[in-house]
Order: C-alpha cells, then structure tokens, then sequence
C-alpha cells in the first residue's frame, strides 16, 4: 500500500493522522478503487495499535472514501456512475447557490486570490496538483459567503470525486477548456453578475460530470 506514514507511537491523536494520511493517498489516486487497507499493515507502518486504525477506517467510511466487504475488511470504495452523478448533481446545486451569495462580498483580495490560483492552474502541467489548485480556486470565491456548512459539504463531495476528476483532466484533455470556464466565472464575479456567476458554476460542474462520465464508461 502506497501512502505517507509517520512514528506516532507517542501521539495523542494518533486516528486523526491516520485519517488524514489515507485520506490524502484515497483522494490523490495513490491508493487504487478497490485496494484492501489491512488493519494490521497499517497499524505496523504508523507504529501504533489497530484501534487507531479502525477509527480511521470507520471515520473514512462514513465520508464514502472506504467501504467494507465481506471476507476482504476495508477496501477503497469505487466510484459508480450513479454515484459520480449523484455527487456532481449535488455539488452544482449546492455550489451555483454559495456563489451566489458569495458575489456581493466579493473584494480586491478575495478576487487576487482565485486569480493567483487560477494562473497557477493554467500554467502548471503536473497532474499531482491540478486538483488542488482547482479546489483552491473555487474555495477563494466561496470562502465570502457566509456559508460554512454548505461549503463543508462541497469539500466532502470533492473529496469523493477528486481522484476521478484528475485523471478525466489527464485523458480528455480537459485544462484548457476548464481554465476557459474558470476565467468566465471569475469575470462574473468581478463585475458583481451573482446569477451569471451561479449558472457558470452550474454549468461548469454539469460539465465536468458528464466528461467524467464519459471517461467511466469508456473504462468498463
């Protein structure tokens, strides 16, 4: 199993690390769908007991990153197309509605921020980290709205999809066509448009979906 461990033998929080470490490998792709997390294996390679471990894993299924089967324990769990459809769906929803309420609040610096990131996404042609810098991005514009859970619930969706998402970018080609997209939400945002801003973003992430999609169907 591919993931970055630590000695937290002396550490109070040792599920926390746990979590975020397998969390960080499920949604950068370095652990496979379907790949077994061995209780035993990863409690050996933090240099702590199961327990912590199996609060991780039961912390990490409830997010829908891991799932258990019978006869295999703790697997990463495998995205459907129902399920990426679901996700996508609720993600435009919920995202075309923060940005909506975002864009009044909008300032100079919240605006240099998802620039910054945006720039940043355009130029950069490492996989590893067009993820985050599209995350990032869209986090700096929602971060005004004043909507705290919606947008723990975004975070939590792109956690779902993010490693199908960087390698859809990867297959179809899709960063020139997404940095279009993303400079056409942050005009709207700058010129104070939070309708037009919010059917972007709509758009934008229906896009996103039906590419992925594509990509999962073509892979069966």
């Amino acid at each position: 199993m591919k993931f970055q461990a630590t000695d937290i033998s002396q550490t109070a929080s040792a599920a926390t690390v746990i979590f975020d470490a397998l969390s960080k490998a499920i949604i950068q792709g370095d652990l496979a769908d379907g790949e077994p997390l061995r209780q035993e294996e990863i409690a050996k390679a933090f240099h702590t007991s199961r327990f912590p471990v199996r609060e991780a894993l039961t912390r990490l299924e409830q997010q829908g990153l891991v799932r258990t089967q019978r006869y295999k324990g703790a697997v990463v769990a495998t995205l459907s197309m129902q399920e990426a459809g679901e996700v996508f769906d609720l993600r435009a929803k919920l995202e075309a509605d923060v940005i909506r309420q975002a864009v009044p609040n909008m300032t100079p610096d919240t605006l240099q921020s998802a620039e910054a990131c945006l720039e940043k996404f355009a130029a950069s042609d490492d996989p590893m980290i067009w993820g985050q810098l599209n995350r990032k991005f869209h986090g700096a514009l929602y971060s005004v709205s004043g909507m705290p859970y919606h947008i723990q619930v975004i975070e939590n969706a792109m956690d779902r999809v993010d490693r199908y998402l960087r390698a859809q970018l990867v297959m179809s080609g899709g960063v020139d066509r997404s940095t279009e997209e993303h400079r056409a939400i942050l005009q709207a945002c700058a010129t104070g448009e939070a309708e037009t801003a919010a059917r972007l973003t709509f758009a934008h992430i229906q896009d996103a979906k039906a590419s992925l999609q594509a990509q999962l169907q073509s892979a069966t």
